[in-house]
């Protein structure tokens, strides 16, 4: 495989398998390990929790970092150790008192205090804690889990927004900016013949109506209406832990994403990944649509944690966030197609232009639905 087309590198295959005994015993764990597994579904690291002697359950978490996709895995730890550092402070600290639990990962040292990771034959480790009993969801039920989703990223957005980025590295430049992904785009399609099918005709025309448009975040921070805040990058509804007992948003899991960024990126994320009750593999595209209830309890939750720290320009490019990612996605999915798949996994030929089909569908949803959409904004914001 190779690079997603002018942005991101490809996966590469497979790396031989190690000793995870014997990798996570360098780490600083405080006991013997009892049994190491597969943990999640992640399509990037390959991560396994760690179960230790007298610690039933899992204590830990090991992880190799992909360096084909994370090409400064130094940095990233870097980022994930001034977030958790900043965040422990200020949820020890007298006034950040909510009642509520909140949880953030800590990065464990390795044997010796040395760096905090491992580079052994190629690979590159780091363990962290787990968080036990939680859960996460791959789609909503219902109101209530879209409010603690919500709720779940407006602490995180609290949390990180008095944290100066330029204590954070851009580990993945150009990630979410939409004309980068266009130019890509647009290389692509000039180079692919003439389109063969109505799906594949209706995918270009949909992406042309709306190329003049989707600089609007960029554009906005151009200007000084937004500005860079650190980010997580990558706030899917399965990225934000769920208390297993309580149904509580307790903490934002998949951190090697967090960076400088507009927090328009994770908000238009979230909402994306939330509202599509159909979801991302949809086999019916035609029948995809935005949940508005959905967002409006995601909304509502996010602004519980993090309505202060947003300026009326922040408010006022909300809408076009939640439009503009459904949009981004389905032209990274459709340039991929193009290209031949080189980048995004698929199980069989055209998996890439059903994907794009869907997201396509979901942001035309949303464009049907903008006026309650910016209704549902400016009431929850007020």
């Amino acid at each position: 495989m190779t690079d997603e087309p002018g942005v991101f590198p490809a996966m590469p295959p497979p790396p031989a398998a190690p000793d995870l005994v014997a990798v996570a015993e360098q780490f600083a764990l405080g006991a013997p390990v009892q049994a190491i597994a597969p943990l999640g579904g992640g399509n990037v690291n390959d991560t396994y929790l760690v179960q230790l002697v007298g610690a039933p359950g899992g204590s830990h978490v090991l992880q190799r970092l992909n360096t084909h996709v994370f090409r400064q895995p130094r940095a990233v730890m870097g980022n994930l150790l001034a977030f958790s550092a900043h965040a422990e402070r200020k949820l020890q600290a007298p006034e950040a008192g909510t009642g509520r639990r909140w949880e953030v990962p800590r990065v464990v040292p390795l044997q010796g205090g040395a760096d905090p990771w491992l580079e052994r034959d190629g690979s590159f480790w780091r363990m962290t804690t787990f968080i036990g009993g939680a859960l996460s969801l791959d789609q909503l039920s219902d109101t209530g889990q879209a409010r603690e989703v919500g709720y779940g990223l407006g602490r995180f957005h609290q949390l990180v927004s008095d944290l100066p980025v330029d204590q954070l590295v851009d580990t993945l430049e150009g990630f979410h900016i939409t004309p980068t992904y266009l130019a890509a785009y647009q290389r692509v399609c000039d180079a692919s013949p003439p389109p063969a099918s109505p799906e594949l005709r209706h995918c270009i025309a949909f992406v042309a109506e709306r190329q003049r448009w989707a600089s609007v975040l960029e554009d906005a921070k151009g200007s000084g209406q937004l500005q860079l805040r650190p980010i997580h990058g990558d706030p899917k509804v399965n990225n934000v832990l769920i208390d297993a007992a309580s149904g509580a948003a307790i903490g934002l899991v998949d951190l090697d994403t967090v960076k400088p960024g507009l927090i328009h990126y994770d908000i238009g994320d979230c909402l994306r990944s939330a509202c599509n009750p159909a979801g991302e593999e949809a086999a019916d595209w035609r029948a995809v649509r935005f949940d508005t209830g959905f967002c409006a309890a995601l909304l509502e939750g996010y602004a519980v944690a993090a309505r202060p720290m947003l300026t009326a320009d922040d408010v006022a490019f909300l809408y076009d966030a939640i439009r503009l990612l459904a949009f981004e996605l389905g032209v990274r999915f459709l340039t991929d197609h193009l290209a031949g798949d080189v980048y995004f996994k698929i199980r069989q030929p055209g998996q890439n232009l059903q994907r794009a089909l869907v997201q396509f569908a979901l942001a035309a949803s949303i464009e049907a639905q903008e006026a309650e959409i910016r209704a549902i904004v400016a009431a929850v914001m007020a």
